[in-house]
């Protein structure tokens, strides 16, 4: 049978301090028992299909076993009283006159009880003045009262003589219960005349073997059931131990653990099994570990040709700015081509920053630099700067404070407001509430602007609203995808299409998230969930990610 264990020596075990199994042996036995009494484990099912294919064969075994019994011991028993009967009655009724007194009769009747099979017997005839006799060897218990009436009548039913009948009366039998004992009752009459003769004899002493003989199948019955549970048991242990491991081991595989390896032994199925699954995983480590190596260099390439791109960049941002300045002296015929090329220009440098940014994301690199921020300043300020007074409406109260990067915020607000002011319709509106965190009461908040304030549970909700036409379903699962843009008529724009995928990053990196959806009144709605205490979520010992503002302000996000 297959041994399979996975080879980083992982059991699944919880460990307290000091490397202790937390709960200890009760509590294993408890959880084995709860796996055991589960309706869908496969253990039970065995050990249930197990012990009824037990049962069944041992209550079919015993169940012939008594019946071939009971019928040998009760037609011996049957057999050796009725022919002492018949040879007893036929000796005893040569000796009687056709018709004998009474006296005789229960004489006759004594001497045939008095043989080896302990009957009681009955004699009826009639003497010689015509009158029917009666003798019995017990009164209380054989009388022609407690004799069958059908029994009686098939004794004195007389008929013809043939070939295949050689006797006009012949002996019959039946049984019968009296006083809950059972009993064989037998009757006939003496050929050519003479008394009639029945017998009963108790069978209470074939009964009482008869059930003691039920009682140990029964016990043996019950000894196979046991035994096949725990035949079951062992089989199933064996069939499932290797089963388990692979399970464990196809967990810790699933978890990331691409090195877990099964040790095989055996050559049955379950060892291919294991083999099979061997081979899986060390072709998935292979081909993981190549499309990382993909990755990184895809990585590497992008941050190396972003940095090498922002030394000439950063030259020839310096002459279109000169170009700028000098915009209204030039020729009219080449105006409109230095336009061009400025605003090219600065395309290209927010390409490269944004292209930069989403580096350090893929990287892991990016690093939160936490503040206690007044999100209704911090929306203000972030309009102000980019003159947006006149075309954003804002719905928040001060005093609202949140511990959060104030940078990376500014880049989330910058990207939506701006994509809802390009693609959408003015006015936008930006509303900033507070709601309790899922699953936690709503906490009440300290004091506006102190460290407290910021510190309050629950998390922070900023929705941007423009009145545009909305966003078409089909686009909807990719606003946030990089690069992304709905209109293929418009593959040059100001936007690069990286401007949502940041503002998502930046919301995911604060343990938060953004959500696009149709408003019922018209126009597309984000709306941005973030905590109010981002503080478990820094690393305080890691470097910003970067210092200076990058952003896809009104990028090409959506449509």
């Amino acid at each position: 049978m297959t041994a399979g264990t996975p080879q980083d020596g992982g059991t699944g075990e919880e460990h307290g301090p000091g490397g202790a199994p937390v709960g200890g042996r009760p509590v294993r036995l408890l959880r084995r028992a709860a796996g055991l009494l589960r309706l869908t484990s496969l253990r039970l099912r065995l050990v249930v299909v197990f012990a009824l294919v037990a049962l069944t064969a041992a209550v079919s075994a015993s169940g012939i076993a008594y019946w071939l019994n009971r019928n040998t011991v009760l037609d011996r028993t049957q057999n050796a009283a009725l022919k002492d009967f018949r040879k007893s009655l036929e000796d005893n009724a040569r000796t009687l006159p056709l018709r004998p007194r009474c006296a005789e009769l229960q004489d006759a009747a004594r001497q045939m009880a008095a043989g080896p099979q302990n009957y009681t017997v009955l004699l009826i005839g009639v003497d010689r003045e015509g009158k029917e006799c009666a003798a019995t060897t017990d009164k209380d218990l054989l009388t022609l009262a407690v004799v069958p009436q059908s029994l009686r009548n098939a004794v004195d039913q007389a008929r013809p003589v043939d070939e295949n009948n050689h006797a006009a009366h012949h002996l019959y039998w039946q049984r019968k219960e009296v006083g809950d004992v059972p009993y064989l009752v037998a009757g006939a009459k003496v050929i050519g005349g003479g008394p009639t003769g029945y017998m009963m004899k108790s069978l209470a002493t074939e009964r009482q073997d008869l059930t003691s003989l039920g009682w140990s199948l029964g016990i043996a019955t019950a000894l196979a059931l046991v035994g096949s549970a725990l035949l079951a048991q062992a089989a199933a242990t064996t069939v499932l131990r290797p089963v388990q491991r692979l399970g464990h081991a196809a967990r810790q595989l699933g978890e990331g653990r691409l090195d877990t390896r099964l040790r095989v032994t055996g050559t049955d199925e379950l060892a291919d099994l294991s083999r099979t699954f061997n081979r899986t995983a060390e072709r998935l480590q292979q081909r993981v570990e190549e499309l990382s190596g993909r990755e990184a260099a895809s990585r590497r390439f992008v941050a190396d040709m972003s940095h090498e791109l922002r030394t000439p960049l950063t030259a020839i941002t310096a002459v279109t700015e000169v170009l700028e300045e000098e915009a209204d002296s030039l020729d009219p015929m080449i105006a409109p081509a230095v336009q061009l090329v400025v605003s090219e220009t600065r395309r290209l440098n927010d390409l490269v920053e944004n292209l930069m940014e989403v580096t350090r994301f893929d990287a892991g690199t990016a690093r939160l630099v936490l503040d206690d921020v007044d999100v209704a300043d911090q929306v203000t300020a972030c309009i102000d700067a980019r003159a947006w007074l006149d075309a954003v409406e804002l719905d928040a109260d001060r005093g609202t404070v949140a511990r959060l990067d104030p940078r990376r915020l500014d880049v989330i607000l910058a990207n939506l407001i701006g994509n809802a002011l390009k693609h959408g319709g003015s006015p936008v509106r930006v509303s900033v509430r507070t709601e309790p965190a899922e699953g936690a009461p709503e906490e009440a908040g300290a004091a506006a602007g102190s460290p407290a304030g910021a510190a309050a549970g629950g998390e922070l909700v900023i929705r941007v609203r423009d009145h545009g036409p909305g966003i078409p379903e089909e686009v909807l699962p990719h606003v946030f995808d990089r690069f992304y843009k709905a209109s293929a008529s418009r593959p040059r724009s100001e936007g690069s299409g990286l401007g949502l995928s940041i503002a998502q990053e930046n919301a995911h990196i604060h343990g938060g998230r953004i959500s696009a959806a149709n408003d019922p009144e018209g126009g597309a709605v984000f709306t941005l969930r973030l905590p109010r205490d981002a503080s478990r979520l820094a690393d305080g010992d890691g470097p910003a990610a970067g210092g200076e503002r990058s952003g896809d302000e009104g990028t090409e996000g959506r449509r």
